[in-house]
């Protein structure tokens, strides 16, 4: 597959990606009632909530502090968060793949790669089977033993194995941004999005992911109806400036550089009336594990009021 993308297609595809980032919105098909003034529900990502309790018990404390939902791991045993979420009453909206780090379908190893596809496919029936509608995927990683290039190539490759199972089980796979050196942009993301040419494959938002190098709101201009989900996360460029890269993400919510009045109204815009799930990266002194739940349940609660 040729990488070369010359000035008037570039062009043309850029007028298409913001062409469609105006449509409609299509996005999960939760309908219950919502927590928040838009119809937001809010949820957790199960991998981000402290301790050592039972998954029956880390779901009790989650709906305790607030949550509607939460979003386990692929692979996990599905008798126990069916039970768990049977009892609890939380949804589960999505599930994140837990293999596309270890084995990620950018591998130069056929062999890895097939391992991830196949982590891809378990967490699409993981979905499916909790009553989710998507999957939260990354697609891939760039470093110096794989090109850019061939990252784009071997990833999409992969997916396009996985997307006859996702449109038969009606579980979208949904890509994250992330700090994987792939995906860089918004018109790019788009555009990796629609050349798969279905709409079993769509975009996970994380909103903090974006802060250092960019600005959340265009990106969700940009991606538009493509949104499946959102990942909510807090960052700080001064943190950042002052301690390094990856200290940014040490800070509480509300205590960042999100602008989140102007993001929520960049969700308005495209119509989003989805899922927000916290994604906490920064346990405030002082607080346990209850408190910590209550704490990040209760801002990102006070975020979706904006």
């Amino acid at each position: 597959m040729s990488m070369e993308l010359n000035r008037r297609q570039f062009v043309k595809a850029g007028a298409g990606v913001l062409a469609a980032a105006v449509l409609p919105s299509a996005f999960g098909a939760e309908e219950k009632a919502a927590t928040s003034k838009r119809g937001i529900k809010k949820g957790i990502m199960f991998a981000t909530v402290p301790g050592t309790l039972s998954v029956m018990d880390k779901f009790k404390m989650i709906r305790d502090a607030g949550f509607d939902g939460v979003e386990p791991m692929g692979s996990m045993d599905r008798d126990e968060v069916l039970k768990a979420r049977d009892a609890t009453g939380l949804q589960i909206p999505s599930v994140c793949d837990a293999a596309h780090w270890l084995k990620p379908l950018s591998d130069p190893n056929p062999t890895a790669r097939a391992v991830g596809l196949e982590g891809l496919k378990t967490a699409l029936q993981d979905s499916k089977t909790y009553g989710g509608s998507s999957v939260l995927l990354v697609a891939g990683m760039v470093n110096k033993d794989v090109s850019y290039a061939d990252a784009y190539e071997r990833s999409q490759v992969e997916i396009r194995k996985a997307i006859p199972l996702a449109e038969e089980l009606g579980v979208k796979i949904a890509i994250e941004n992330v700090w994987n050196n792939f995906l860089l942009s918004p018109l790019e993301a788009a555009r990796y999005v629609d050349e798969f040419k279905s709409d079993a494959v769509g975009w996970h938002f994380d909103v903090g992911n974006i802060i250092a190098t960019g600005w959340p709101e265009q990106w969700i201009h940009i991606l538009g109806k493509r949104i499946q989900k959102l990942h909510i996360k807090e960052y700080s460029r001064a943190k950042r400036d002052k301690e390094g890269l990856w200290k940014g993400f040490q800070v509480d919510y509300l205590e960042g550089d999100n602008n989140w009045p102007v993001v929520m109204k960049a969700l308005d815009d495209i119509g989003y009336r989805g899922w927000a799930i916290a994604e906490p990266a920064y346990h405030p002194p002082g607080l346990d594990d209850a408190g910590f739940l209550r704490n990040v349940s209760e801002k990102v609660g006070k975020i979706l009021e904006m």
